[in-house]
């Protein structure tokens, strides 16, 4: 599904392999500063799949909308099929690249971030892959953490020492990426491999999102509303609040029924996850590493406003207004 401007869709419902239930929200919006909507994403058992364009005018809508056909074209991403693999996605993301290339003449890119669901001997995982700084998070049984790791020179910076990750939320290329699809020479995604967890919520977001909100306000919104499209729609309403300075797109899933449904509550439990070890392919190679989790944030809280209270949790309340810094608009 490529950009639309207005209102996000309706939730959807999506009943896959026996034993595990999907249920989604969507949307997205132009923004406050852009003229056109260059975020394109895809949300449709099993893939959910968020791509940013970047070139200006209409070059990066055309590389996001063209990479997430490619991937829509996939007949091992269609129709709730629980088998594609690391190699399979990185099959459909080189394809993906070609055709950018021979459309825009490499002068035209797009991150990419997003989960598909799939199985291994009947026990399902979130097969996560990034390549750019559009990102994926989980929370799970409680815990919150970024899972995908961004492609950009403030994350070397921080991940090589010289930078503090405070220092990186002000960092003057804070918004360069490392790799793309579409231009540049490094194009290769990242890979993780994660067990899904009963009540398991995982958020995928353009930077426009996580360019106005810190996780602090992320993880509260999506702790706090019960309806994956009310976590939406409360996201995309907070970035706008916080300057609305780039497209933003936001997609969210819910996972139930997992193992019979045997496993904790995700929802209101306010923890946030230091770091989260899974099992990861990184560049295609098997390993494992520990994922880091979500950078601890100074920024003031974002307010959660007209939230029905029939979509809160139990026991939570509402939280108090507090205006937050604007972030510098991206991607040129």
């Amino acid at each position: 599904m490529s950009a639309g401007e207005g209102t996000p869709a309706l939730d959807s419902l999506a009943h896959g392999a026996p034993g595990v239930s999907l249920s989604f929200g969507f949307g997205t919006d132009r923004g406050l500063r852009r003229e056109l909507n260059e975020d394109s994403f895809l949300a449709a058992d099993p893939l959910f799949t968020v791509a940013d364009g970047m070139g200006g005018h209409e070059a990066g809508e055309v590389a996001s909308r063209e990479c997430i056909q490619t991937l829509s074209e996939q007949s091992v991403l269609m129709a709730s099929s629980r088998q594609a693999t690391a190699s399979d996605l990185a099959h459909a993301l080189h394809l993906a690249d070609a055709r950018i290339r021979e459309l825009t003449n490499a002068r035209a890119g797009t991150t990419l971030s997003g989960v598909v669901l799939v199985e291994e001997r009947g026990v399902p995982y979130w097969l996560v892959f990034n390549v750019g700084d559009s990102r994926t998070y989980r929370l799970s049984q409680g815990n919150f953490s970024q899972v995908s790791v961004d492609h950009s020179e403030v994350q070397e910076l921080v991940d090589a020492g010289f930078i503090t990750p405070e220092e990186a939320l002000t960092h003057p290329r804070r918004h360069v990426v490392t790799r793309a699809l579409g231009t540049g020479t490094d194009t290769e995604a990242d890979f993780w491999l994660i067990p899904v967890e009963e009540g398991d919520r995982i958020l995928v977001c353009s930077d426009g999102l996580s360019g106005e909100l810190s996780d602090t306000q992320i993880h509260r919104a999506l702790s706090t509303l019960r309806h994956p499209q009310d976590a939406v729609d409360s996201l995309i309403q907070a970035a706008l609040r916080s300057g609305g300075r780039d497209n933003i797109t936001v997609v969210v899933v819910d996972a139930s029924n997992v193992n019979g449904g045997v496993g904790g509550e995700t929802l209101g439990k306010a923890s946030m996850a230091s770091t989260v070890a899974e099992d990861t392919l990184p560049r295609m190679t098997a390993a494992q590493e520990v994922i880091p989790g979500a950078v601890a944030d100074t920024h003031p809280t974002e307010v959660l406003e007209s939230i029905p209270k029939e979509f809160l949790a139990p026991g939570q309340e509402l939280p108090t207004r507090v205006n937050a810094p604007l972030h510098e608009e991206n991607h040129g």
